[in-house]
């Protein structure tokens, strides 16, 4: 595989100031940096960055998280590994991700749920992870940004 070019953000430089910097910032709200990757890490899954999966996965592994829940965020409904405020993160990172899979993007049900478990600049913090990480994703997924390579 061939990247088609550089990532949009490094050809023009003044980009990845601001996009880091909002990073950053939904970083600085108290939530452990494992489930910010964890989000982080699912999002470009269902998306399908392959730079953004491979770089979450060697993030979690850095903040030493285990291989049962680094490798089963993308079956976190079933697999036992995951606290109910993680899998309430995990639900709202992914119903804000698939905007267009449902006329209600992001139910009740699912805001409510991830409500019981985070005060509002802990939702606005996981709200703006999974942003970045679709912008992320869709810069890199259409120039084939390479795995590791960045």
């Amino acid at each position: 595989m061939e990247a088609r070019m550089k990532n949009p953000a490094a050809i023009i430089p003044a980009a990845m100031k601001p996009i880091m910097e909002l990073m950053k910032a939904a970083q600085s709200q108290g939530l452990p940096p494992e489930l910010m990757e964890m989000i982080h890490l699912r999002v470009s899954q269902i998306n399908g960055c392959s730079y953004c999966v491979d770089a979450g996965l060697k993030s979690l592994r850095k903040l030493g998280e285990s291989d049962e829940r680094i490798g089963l965020v993308s079956a976190w409904r079933e697999a036992p590994y995951y606290t109910d405020a993680e899998r309430a993160a995990l639900e709202l990172a992914e119903a804000s991700t698939r905007l267009a899979d449902r006329a209600d993007a992001v139910s009740d049900e699912v805001w409510d749920n991830a409500a019981d478990h985070f005060d509002d600049k802990q939702l606005a913090s996981i709200l703006l992870m999974t942003a970045v990480t679709n912008l992320f994703n869709r810069l890199n997924a259409p120039v084939r940004q390479i795995a590791g390579s960045w």
